[in-house]
């Protein structure tokens, strides 16, 4: 049977020869592209399903298209972006500015706000302290001035534990004689920050360690400055009477020295703080149980490492007497005085 005439098999020729033409037009991508854009999408995803590179500038050489840089621009860095948040620490990554923001945010230590237990505890006039900033290491204090309500003299005194040196471990002595040292309770300088520092007896002197030993009552001076900044002087027995002798209107005794986080009033101003003290064998123990300082003069007698020395608990109602002793090797507290 015959199909088609001639003519109708030249036009069945023309139809399958066009077809041909566009499958191969379509096969090398010369019509729309549609073959290359594929390829394009492809490199894309390549570049989003990988957490650990941006695109590079290879592949971005690799095409002239600007289509694909905008689209590598937008889609895949946002992907990029949105998978870094599962990239594992040990993958050698820097982290991103945000989250370096948010590290530094949460673990910057921030300063103790001495308000807390001293200026902003207070139970006397609010005008009552001032602050002095020591140039040495921008530290500020508050300081007040005492007035004896029995002989009406004066002293102006840190209403706080002094705190400057470089911290040196519980277990070693002081004996640095070129510069301050000081102990952190716990080796912990955050401790030095609320409490104040702890110093040994040659060490508050600015002495040389020595003299923790041995009798260096020759080299004591009137107003002895020790570690104090310029301007300070140390804190004496004679300056304690004045202090304990505010006007105790409320009896509240040596209470009234304490500060309120220390258990106390603080209706003298003085705000003592229970900083606690580094044992003669390195150890640390009382804190917040036991504010002690020692005084510029030495004990007398035979033993030639005990000074004059004052201790008060947190539960106790005695005031420090004048005879009281302590051990130059101990790490304790300082106050300082300023010079009128």
């Amino acid at each position: 049977m015959r199909f088609f005439e001639m003519s109708s098999w030249k036009e069945l020729w023309r139809l399958i020869g066009s077809i041909i033409v566009i499958i191969a037009l379509v096969a090398c991508g010369g019509d729309s592209g549609t073959s290359a854009n594929n390829d394009k999408d492809t490199e894309l995803a390549e570049v989003s399903s990988s957490s650990q590179k941006a695109v590079s500038s290879s592949s971005v050489k690799a095409s002239s298209s600007s289509s694909y840089v905008k689209a590598a621009s937008s889609s895949s860095v946002k992907a990029a972006s949105s998978s870094s948040s599962v990239i594992p620490a040990s993958s050698g990554n820097p982290p991103s500015s945000s989250s370096k923001k948010a590290e530094s945010s949460s673990s910057e230590y921030v300063p103790y706000n001495h308000e807390v237990c001293l200026a902003g505890n207070w139970n006397i006039s609010t005008d009552v302290y001032k602050t002095f900033t020591d140039p040495r290491n921008g530290r500020s204090y508050y300081y007040y001035t005492a007035v004896s309500s029995k002989t009406g003299k004066t002293v102006t005194v840190m209403a706080e534990n002094l705190n400057v040196g470089k911290m040196v471990l519980g277990e070693n002595d002081q004996n640095d004689d070129a510069k301050i040292e000081r102990y952190c309770y716990n080796n912990d300088t955050t401790y030095c920050d609320e409490f104040g520092g702890l110093y040994q007896w040659a060490e508050m002197m600015q002495l040389p360690s020595r003299c923790n030993t041995e009798s260096c009552a020759d080299l004591i001076q009137e107003n002895h400055r020790g570690i104090c900044p310029e301007g300070w002087r140390l804190f004496t027995w004679d300056d304690y009477v004045i202090i304990r002798q505010y006007n105790d209107v409320f009896d509240h005794g040596i209470e009234g020295l304490r500060s309120q986080c220390f258990n106390g009033y603080n209706t003298s101003g003085f705000s003592l703080i229970g900083a606690g003290y580094r044992t003669e064998k390195g150890a640390f123990e009382s804190l917040a149980n036991f504010a002690i300082w020692n005084y510029p003069q030495e004990y007398g007698g035979t033993s030639l490492t005990i000074v004059n020395s004052a201790l008060v608990s947190k539960l106790g109602e005695e005031s420090p007497a004048k005879n009281s002793a302590g051990s130059k090797l101990e790490g304790v507290s300082v106050r300082c005085v300023k010079l009128e």
